[in-house]
């Protein structure tokens, strides 16, 4: 009984320790290749925030339009600039609805990690790590993955610093501290789970959500919303991607908001959304496991 139970706390060990900060602080000259060097808090950037924009766009509105059926009825109810851009669509939508129905068929509708495939070239998707008591990871699971694409995004509710994070932060292992002490906790589970739904309830436009919750769920909507399950690299699997911070400009569009997987803590009209997304450092092929730095060194 008792050599099971430190089998256990052992292998809860192995899991937790990269994020024990006095473990780290004694071992990274031990992991000279996990490590990540950042000469200064403003030069973190693999990608231009455009680029990023770009893609989440992209994805975004390839999403929204895959589901358009449901997403009409919302539009309706959104101002005329909106509903102006997606006019026409509206319309051609209503008359393939009413060739359906003559016909008795369904539209065809994509799962989103085969529009991830389709608009990006690539789908990602968790699995069990290829690394020995790791738990879960996050692999390529078709097509390739070019150097410099986003690849994955690190979901969950958004604190600045002064805000309280302490009983979410015991025993969790997914808050993520970004280079300016914005925290995420990416946690599906237990007080992290709850006080994400809470703050997504908290935000909405009419029925227009302004956040994805799905990532919570096994029905994930957003598919780039795994980048809490992505691996830290070792001295023996080198990081293939890294991590880079993103503030959702003001002028994101209303109407895809409802894919961001991030909230904010606090209903703070005056900062922008914090959002992590995972950035490929090499080509990455379809099969391979995603490996990051967990450790930022800003000289």
């Amino acid at each position: 009984m008792a050599g099971r139970l430190l089998r256990g706390l052992w292998q809860r060990w192995r899991r937790y320790k990269y994020r024990f900060v006095p473990w780290i602080a004694l071992n990274l000259s031990h992991n000279p290749r996990t490590l990540r060097y950042v000469p200064e808090e403003s030069k973190d950037k693999i990608i231009s925030d455009e680029d990023v924009l770009g893609t989440l766009l992209k994805l975004f509105q390839a999403l929204f339009l895959n589901d358009f059926n449901k997403q009409s009825d919302i539009l309706t109810m959104l101002p005329e600039p909106v509903k102006s851009k997606y006019r026409d669509l509206l319309a051609v939508q209503h008359q393939r609805v009413n060739l359906l129905e003559n016909k008795h068929q369904q539209q065809n509708v994509f799962k989103p990690e085969e529009i991830l495939y389709k608009t990006l070239g690539f789908s990602v998707a968790r699995a069990t790590s290829s690394l020995i008591s790791a738990g879960r990871g996050v692999f390529v699971t078709k097509g390739l993955v070019p150097k410099g694409a986003v690849v994955s995004m690190y979901p969950g509710t958004v604190y600045q610093k002064y805000e309280p994070i302490f009983f979410q932060s015991i025993g969790n292992p997914f808050i993520f501290r970004c280079l300016d002490g914005v925290l995420i906790d990416g946690n599906d589970k237990g007080i992290s789970k709850v006080v994400y739904r809470s703050c997504n309830g908290r935000d909405r436009l009419g029925p227009l959500k302004m956040s994805d919750s799905t990532w919570l769920t096994s029905e994930i909507h957003n598919p780039l919303a795994i980048g809490q399950y992505v691996n830290n690299c070792s001295n023996d699997r080198a990081a293939n991607v890294c991590y880079q911070e993103f503030d959702v400009p003001a002028v994101f569009p209303v109407e895809l908001k409802q894919y961001l997987p991030n909230i904010a803590y606090s209903n703070d009209k005056q900062s922008l959304l914090r959002c992590v997304v995972l950035i490929a450092l090499r080509d990455i092929e379809q099969g391979e496991e995603l490996f990051s730095n967990y450790y930022t060194i800003v000289s």
